[in-house]
């Protein structure tokens, strides 16, 4: 059922070619293809090539999710690092805070969501002289301010405020929004898709936006933006509206046999393929070095998979960090039997490895198909109880739904007497999210909302400064656009 991203490649020539051709005055040459953007855009097909595009550029596919996806908002974080491999070199700065906007990885965290904003873009302005019915021009409208909100969300917690670009007619140079106007823009077009999107299960194909998708980055946007009775009253309503669940054992949720759950509100695709353009690599970077078999988790090594040198390691302070028989460490391993038989332990070196991504039977070399959440049910309950915290402690509905997350993790309920007053609600938390959510790409945004990013890595020793909150914009878009200031201390 991922027919969306087995249709990017296609989808992907149409859209290069409609946007070459769309550049009159610097090639006049008239154009007679059939895929000229005076016929082509109007019809559904051609709406369609251009939108799945979008899908593909906002997931940000490209080729190794692991690295330069998932990797950025955790390299700087106190649970996981990397080493091995040409990438160490980059990823080094990320561990160590030695941040310039010459760095490798930012271009892959700015260029693919502009080019999902620019067919979000020629989608809607094309909607109104299309051939598509009434009903597909308002789904075509939802999804395409769905991906381009989505889209800057991703941006703005990235880099910050930047340009936004609402239409194809702006001019090339064009300074950064203010922080007012970005927000504002983000929680506007997000509120309206929830009223433009289908619900979930009625949208045309798997993998298209829906309305419990909006309306769970809306929670996430008010929740990284402080806004905690805007968090309380969206979370209650999409619990009341939606029928999701779950889980019931957290280490199978991650597998590709169980990725049709009920817990996944928004994901990010991963497809095999020889190319790895719609895949997770994220298992070849967390075998150790000759792994054979890990008994402890029931995993043994399959002759298709690849073994990387580019190595992902998880903090000893990170894993001794769980509660003793807290189900979600059981993706880790502290030990394992190599190639020549012999037992090598990586607890106590930080050198704990996460098979989060279970290897998938079906990979196809370093591409593995399973899915990567980016908005869980868990996320949902967890980001209510922190609201509900900061509106008001104690609170017993705050500990329900922490305690919901606990016990399919197997652990006993958390009660007012174990907490320490709000603080140690937020301490209480933010530890829980960390164990919930460990290898999906929160921690960085979770620590920062908590005021702890900094202060934690300057524990670590790093070279942490206020300006870390957020990354340099790339030196080539700085070069590229006189209008566009850097972020401080870049």
């Amino acid at each position: 059922m991922k027919n969306i991203f087995r249709s990017i490649v296609h989808a992907a020539l149409i859209c290069s070619t409609v946007c070459v051709v769309s550049c009159k005055g610097f090639l006049e040459e008239d154009v007679y293809s059939q895929l000229s953007p005076t016929n082509h855009l109007k019809t559904k097909e051609g709406l369609t090539s251009v939108l799945y595009e979008a899908y593909a550029k906002n997931a940000n596919m490209n080729g190794n999710n692991s690295i330069y996806v998932l990797g950025p908002q955790e390299f700087a974080t106190d649970i996981l690092y990397q080493s091995g491999d040409n990438v160490e070199a980059s990823i080094k700065n990320y561990r160590d805070f030695n941040w310039d906007p010459t760095m490798d990885f930012l271009t892959q965290n700015w260029d693919p969501y502009y080019q999902c904003i620019r067919d979000a873009n020629i989608v809607l302005e094309s909607l109104e002289s299309s051939q598509l019915t009434a009903d597909d021009r308002k789904l075509y409208e939802g999804e395409a301010r769905f991906l381009r909100a989505t889209s800057y969300y991703k941006l703005y917690f990235f880099f910050g405020p930047v340009p936004l670009r609402t239409s194809t007619t702006q001019q090339l140079s064009l300074a950064r929004a203010t922080d007012d106007e970005m927000k504002a823009f983000i929680e506007t077009e997000l509120m309206s898709t929830t009223e433009l999107l289908p619900d979930p299960g009625q949208e045309p194909d798997k993998y298209r936006a829906h309305k419990a998708a909006a309306m769970g980055f809306l929670i996430k946007f008010y929740l990284n933006t402080k806004q905690w009775q805007k968090v309380d009253d969206w979370s209650k309503t999409f619990l009341d509206t939606f029928d999701y669940a779950l889980h019931g054992v957290y280490p199978d949720l991650f597998k590709v046999s169980n990725e049709n759950n009920k817990e996944y509100i928004w994901v990010r695709p991963a497809v095999p393929s020889s190319d790895r353009a719609t895949a997770n690599s994220w298992s070849n970077v967390s075998f150790p070095d000759n792994f054979k078999s890990a008994p402890e988790i029931g995993l043994s090594f399959k002759s298709t998979w690849l073994n990387w040198p580019n190595e992902f390691r998880i903090y000893d302070e990170f894993y001794n960090s769980f509660e003793k028989g807290d189900k979600r460490k059981e993706l880790m391993i502290t030990k394992y039997i190599n190639n020549t038989d012999q037992e090598i332990q990586l607890l106590g070196t930080d050198n704990v490895r996460s098979l989060k991504y279970w290897p998938d039977e079906t990979n196809i070399g370093a591409a593995h198909g399973n899915d990567i959440p980016e908005i869980r049910l868990a996320d949902i309950y967890l980001s209510r109880a922190e609201a509900l915290n900061e509106l008001g402690y104690p609170s017993d509905e705050t500990l329900r739904y922490i305690n919901l997350v606990r016990k399919r993790s197997g652990l006993a309920d958390l009660k007012v007497n174990d907490i320490g007053g709000q603080n140690g609600m937020r301490d209480k938390i933010l530890l829980e999210r960390g164990h919930e959510f460990y290898n999906e790409g929160h921690r960085r945004m979770d620590m920062i909302r908590v005021g702890k990013f900094i202060s934690d890595a300057v524990r670590r020793g790093k070279n942490a400064t206020p300006s870390h909150v957020l990354f340099p914009i790339p030196q080539a878009v700085i070069d590229s656009d006189p209008l566009i200031e850097q972020n401080a201390n870049f």
